[in-house]
């Protein structure tokens, strides 16, 4: 069964990237890279994410190997509070949508009933508890 780091691997090569070129932009170190392509070390979800907006990929598909389908066409709405939390978290476009999603993940297991609309400090420990968790 293919680990993370055959499928980055796999989606490297394809895009004829060496390793010094990803591990470049995805500001990480050559050896690390090599380490987790090689199944040596894991990875943590932050340098997942910088590995994935390199390559263009999902994050889902770097973990599981599944591509999602897209089932709506209607536009990604980012709330001010989100916007303005990542920008002061300094998050890719990819990073703050995975944040926005994940939001709507754990909202769609409760009830609506008494949701508050999130602040920016909201967002910030939303963020926070994600990395502790998967970093």
């Amino acid at each position: 069964m293919p680990t993370v780091g055959d499928r980055i691997r796999e989606i490297r090569d394809d895009m004829q990237m060496n390793q010094d070129r990803l591990a470049d932009s995805a500001g990480i170190s050559k050896g690390f890279l090599s380490d987790v392509e090689n199944n040596k070390r894991n990875i943590s979800s932050e340098n997942l994410l910088k590995i994935a907006n390199v390559l263009g990929a999902s994050v889902d598909y770097l973990l599981r190997g599944e591509v999602s389908e897209v089932t709506s066409t209607e536009p990604v709405v980012i709330p001010p509070e989100l916007s303005q939390a990542a920008e002061e978290l300094e998050l890719s476009y990819s990073a703050t949508v995975e944040l926005l999603e994940t939001h709507k993940s754990v909202i769609a297991r409760r009830s609506n009933k008494g949701l508050r609309k999130f602040s920016v400090e909201d967002w910030k420990d939303l963020h926070k508890a994600i990395k502790k968790v998967f970093g």
